[in-house]
């Protein structure tokens, strides 16, 4: 470059990421699948395992979307480990909130 204003090269600072149309399609669709199940599993009476199970549900559709749809599968290091101490914190509150319960 002579004489012009020196930019870092994009290519080399941040790398761009696309997914297919067909892998996001397959993720809506297990989106989809598991939207399914969770209609089908609230008809079944599985006892206190409701709540797991349902949680369990919720988790995998809500990891889905962060990983492919937020693109969190491509994010750097830093990123992951605030967003993984988040999902601790959160689970240690939902586990205080069911310890609570169970001692009513």
């Amino acid at each position: 470059m002579k004489g012009g204003s020196k930019r870092p090269n994009m290519e080399k600072s941040h790398q761009l990421h696309f997914l297919e149309y067909r892998t996001l399609f397959f993720i809506f669709l297990l989106l989809l699948m598991f939207t399914g199940i969770t209609v089908g599993v609230s008809y079944i009476d599985l006892g206190r395992l409701n709540v797991w199970v349902s949680l369990l549900i919720a988790s995998i559709k809500g990891s889905l979307v962060l990983l492919f749809f937020m693109h969190m599968k491509y994010e750097g290091r830093t990123l992951i480990l605030s967003f993984l101490g988040t999902i601790f914190f959160l689970f240690i509150m939902i586990s205080f909130t069911f310890w609570d319960v169970s001692f009513r």
